[in-house]
């Protein structure tokens, strides 16, 4: 029960609808019928343009580096209890309670999990995720690909954390599963780039 206060917070935090809040605040508008639908910096760029997308894509990240960087050495229980809490963080972000369990798809929120407990394999799954993007113009194919480095650059750069490199598998698992439409819409030639200007109130959703 120790414990609880401490996943509680996690998942709040994780939960701020960051996003949402800035459309509703910027247009009045609710973000979740525009663009994709999704709660995230990449549909929040499609609506209003990187400087919005851009500080909110940090928030995000640092919605996931807190609760394992400030919360887990204060809540105690061991090694495992920071990375869990940042999984809540994901959960909260993913299926945030503030909106009608609706969110984003964890991949800022997760990436500032992997930042706080295995920074170069972050590094590594940033470049390939950036290059997959530069590439591609496809953000859901570079986050899916950065999802399926991450548990092995985990093993391999960070030895001392091998023993939860199943936790970071299922980290990469929740994000690969929350990419399922993007997968069939990539395999159909339908999925959205990313090289696109930001939509004005006027232009229709895709």
């Amino acid at each position: 029960m120790e414990l609880l206060p401490w996943f509680v917070a996690a998942y709040l935090l994780g939960a701020i609808p960051t996003s949402y809040l800035v459309v509703r605040l910027v247009q009045g508008r609710d973000l979740r019928t525009m663009g994709s639908g999704n709660l995230g910096a990449t549909n929040l760029y499609r609506v209003l343009g990187w400087k919005y997308a851009l500080p909110v894509g940090a928030f995000d990240l640092a919605k996931g580096l807190v609760p394992v960087s400030l919360f887990g050495p204060r809540a105690g229980g061991g090694e495992l209890v920071p990375l869990l809490l940042g999984i809540a963080a994901v959960t909260g972000h993913v299926f945030s309670v503030f909106v009608g369990f609706r969110g984003g798809k964890g991949v800022a929120t997760g990436a500032g999990v992997v930042l706080g407990l295995a920074p170069w394999a972050f590094l590594v799954a940033l470049v390939i995720w950036v290059i997959v993007v530069a590439a591609t113009g496809y953000v859901s194919l570079g986050s899916i690909i950065a999802a399926l480095v991450l548990p092995p650059a985990v093993w391999w750069l960070h030895p001392e954390r091998r023993a939860l490199v199943w936790l970071f598998a299922l980290l990469a698992a929740i994000v690969i599963g929350l990419h399922r439409a993007n997968l069939g819409r990539l395999m159909a030639g339908t999925e959205h780039r990313f090289r696109r200007r930001a939509q004005t109130p006027d232009q229709p959703s895709p």
